[in-house]
């Protein structure tokens, strides 16, 4: 399928060849931004049941509402990228799905989101076994301060898993990380001796070691060089096979290139949720159209 091209301006919609580059000169007085939407958003699967439903969230820190009225169905086993400007609550919102928010002190989270007839937000649940359902990767690489093998095995130990279980598990997760030929004659290496991006798919490993159902990605190959970026991009593309996956980033080229859904927040609001292809090329609102042309964020 043929790579569209979508792009906004003053005059109206001006064609363009699909080109690398982010930004086209300005046309009009008003700089443009091209996204190429990439084979991931021809995967879309609309019917694909839904894995955490979100319904009427809203998010306090203290006082200051950061949330509002955030309805958002995710799709099993499919990419849905959230993308918007700096401070417009996409991270709170990822946080919000693993109760990470619950570390802040003085936070309240109204609504619910629903997984397997669960409310997540449900006083009562056991939040440790929630986040082995719903793992997180962080924008930057958090390995523990020891070697490359007790990383993942760390957690497993702690499940009670046997030395031959733990050793085989280990290595699935580093293949399934896409690692494991790169450190494989290296185990007791100390993990902080890895790359950023050795370092990132590492800690991947180890949130898909406790067989999680959903992984949370917060902007993961942001502090990465193009070249690990890839790596990160085609490593997701691939988990997507087995897990579902929620992504915050900045990079609206990376959304196209890697999502079968895109949602857009703004001043901690939903603003539109659609098939990727739909949003970066005949985006509904008014605030959507004008982020991804690059009027402002």
């Amino acid at each position: 399928m043929e790579n569209r091209i979508f792009q906004k301006t003053e005059i109206g919609d001006v064609p363009i060849q699909p080109a690398d580059q982010a930004e086209v000169p300005e046309i009009a007085g008003v700089t443009v931004r091209v996204v190429e939407i990439g084979e991931a958003a021809t995967q879309v699967d609309t019917q694909a049941a839904t894995k955490i439903d979100v319904r009427h969230l809203n998010f306090y820190y203290g006082a200051k509402q950061a949330l509002y009225d955030v309805t958002l169905p995710i799709r099993e086993r499919q990419v849905t990228a959230l993308i918007g400007p700096s401070g417009c609550g996409k991270s709170t919102f990822l946080r919000t799905l693993n109760r990470m928010n619950d570390l802040i002190g003085n936070t309240r989270t109204e609504g619910e989101a629903m997984i397997n007839g669960q409310n997540i937000y449900d006083q009562k649940i056991d939040v440790v076994f929630l986040r082995q359902r719903i793992g997180m990767i962080f924008q930057r690489p958090n390995p523990f301060p020891q070697s490359i093998f007790e990383n993942i095995a760390y957690g497993l130990r702690i499940q009670g898993k046997s030395r031959h279980e733990i050793a085989e598990i280990v290595e699935q997760s580093l293949r399934g990380a896409a690692l494991w030929d790169e450190v494989k004659d290296r185990l007791k290496s100390p993990a902080t001796g890895l790359s950023g991006g050795q370092q990132q798919r590492l800690c991947i490993a180890r949130a898909i070691a406790v067989k999680p159902e959903v992984l949370l990605m917060d902007e993961p190959a942001s502090a990465l060089d193009p070249i690990a970026t890839l790596k990160v991009e085609e490593l997701i593309t691939e988990l997507r096979k087995k897990y579902t996956i929620v992504l915050v980033t900045h990079n609206m080229q990376q959304a196209a290139r890697v999502s079968q859904f895109t949602s857009f927040f703004l001043s901690g609001r939903l603003i539109e949720s659609a098939p990727t292809a739909e949003i970066f090329t005949h985006p509904k609102q008014q605030e959507t159209e004008h982020y991804i042309s690059g009027r402002f964020g």
